[in-house]
């Protein structure tokens, strides 16, 4: 349990000091430290991830740094997207939805360890913010991300928003997919009479909004760039070692 509550901080640290993260780090704590089956996984991740967001949302809306109108556009897009994401998870086996999980984790790392790319033209940043609002919350709904690597550039450069408000919305956005996932991966998983770990839910929430907390305090005092390239490595490593898990079953399943 003492790796599962460093996970748990890690992952706080992860969403306060860039906005992003958590869930890539929240579904293999529960999985592989806590040995829960994928889809439960899947959907406390859901749930601990969108309550460590919430409360880093709330913070950063006290410094008036959440832009209500990009929670809009990108955000309820997001959460139709998530539900149908969740919806069409429950045809997925388990180690299917991990080696898609880790599929996706390559390229979170890709997109943390490229440089920045150039901002495109007004009329273009319109038109994609919400089609990639819907397309985030189906990767949600689907793995059980909260998705804050693909918004938090999004919120960048097609929104506009400078980098701090682009991590207070990113976390307002993430809550919001993250609820709608849960809500929708609960109820499918109680209908076949399977339950969630509330307790070891409710602690590993608890420690990460102490660790989101730790993250915001210290997130202007460190160089981002370069944390940025050390979570990209982190996240190769550990995608690597999932689909050594996982793809083997789905190919023998």
């Amino acid at each position: 349990m003492w790796l599962a509550l460093i996970g748990a901080l890690a992952i706080g640290l992860s969403l306060g000091l860039l906005g992003s993260g958590g869930s890539i780090l929240t579904v293999p704590v529960l999985v592989y430290l806590l040995g829960q089956p994928e889809k439960v996984a899947i959907a406390g991740s859901l749930l601990v991830v969108g309550t460590i967001a919430l409360a880093g949302a709330l913070q950063w809306a006290l410094r008036d740094e959440v832009d209500g109108r990009s929670v809009l556009l990108f955000g309820l897009p997001g959460m139709a997207g998530t539900v149908l994401g969740a919806s069409l998870a429950t045809a997925l086996s388990g180690p299917l939805q991990l080696t898609i999980f880790a599929l996706v984790m390559l390229v979170a790392a890709q997109r943390m360890l490229r440089p920045a790319a150039a901002i495109p033209p007004a009329p273009v940043r319109k038109r994609r913010l919400a089609a990639q609002g819907f397309g985030v919350g189906l990767l949600t709904g689907v793995v059980g991300i909260g998705g804050g690597f693909l918004i938090l550039p999004a919120l960048v450069l097609l929104g506009g928003l400078s980098m701090h408000r682009a991590i207070g919305t990113s976390l307002s956005i993430i809550s919001l997919n993250a609820y709608s996932g849960f809500a929708r991966h609960w109820l499918a998983l109680a209908a076949t009479g399977v339950t969630l770990d509330w307790r070891v839910l409710g602690i590993l929430s608890a420690v990460g909004c102490g660790g989101s907390l730790i993250g915001q305090q210290v997130a202007s005092r460190l160089p981002q760039q370069q944390l940025k390239r050390a979570f990209g490595v982190l996240l190769v490593l550990m995608a690597a070692w999932i689909l050594w898990r996982s793809a083997p079953s789905v190919f023998t399943s």
